[in-house]
């Protein structure tokens, strides 16, 4: 006669009476410290634990690892099992099935932990008066640097990059050849990243 165990809509295969029987006297010797007992009952029930694992975490690695923690449970608890109140199999299958439940959940607590770090630290919080203030900061120091330049110098960097013109336009609006405006710019720059403090 097959019987069927069903924990949490998962349906495992037994094999029988005689065989769950055989299973409860098992975890009863396992429970006195009889090891060869212990190795019998896992023989018989790690392919089947095996699977009811596997089928709910699907990842293999994680289903032996929780297969060992299963037996590791069952070689603890023995004592704690009572043949008169159920059968040794489904005791057996019910401590698989809560383990895998447990790596489930941790598993799911791992992502959501990581989601909501992750989401912390691109999330990262805009400081705009901090901003504000070193630009003002910068803005101070650039208009300090420039009034420190020669006034052609600086007539023709404001025109060029605050005015927008080019250096042919410059040089129509100052009156001065295109060469010289060029000149005015290159050693304008220069001093500026001098006063600045700018290297390279």
């Amino acid at each position: 006669m097959l019987v069927r165990v069903v924990i949490d809509g998962v349906e495992v295969p037994e094999e029988g009476t005689d065989a769950v029987d055989h299973v409860a006297r098992l975890l009863v010797r396992t429970a006195a410290g009889d090891d060869e007992a212990f190795a019998r009952l896992y023989d018989m029930l790690a392919g089947r634990v095996f699977g009811l694992i596997l089928r709910m975490l699907v990842d293999r690695a994680q289903s032996e690892e929780v297969l060992q923690e299963v037996f590791l449970e069952v070689w603890q608890s023995a004592d704690r099992f009572a043949p008169n109140k159920g059968q040794g199999r489904a005791w057996v299958l019910t401590i698989a099935h809560r383990r895998a439940v447990d790596r489930v959940r941790s598993a799911q607590s791992t992502t959501d932990r990581d989601r909501r770090i992750g989401a912390r630290d691109v999330d990262v919080p805009h400081d705009g008066v901090a901003e504000q203030v070193e630009l003002r900061i910068e803005s101070g120091r650039v208009v300090r640097a420039l009034a420190a330049l020669p006034d052609p110098q600086r007539e023709a960097i404001t025109l060029a990059y605050f005015g927008g013109y080019s250096q042919s336009e410059i040089a129509a609006l100052v009156g001065a050849p295109l060469g010289t405006v060029k000149t005015r710019m290159r050693d304008g720059l220069s001093r500026l990243r001098t006063e600045m403090g700018v290297t390279a």
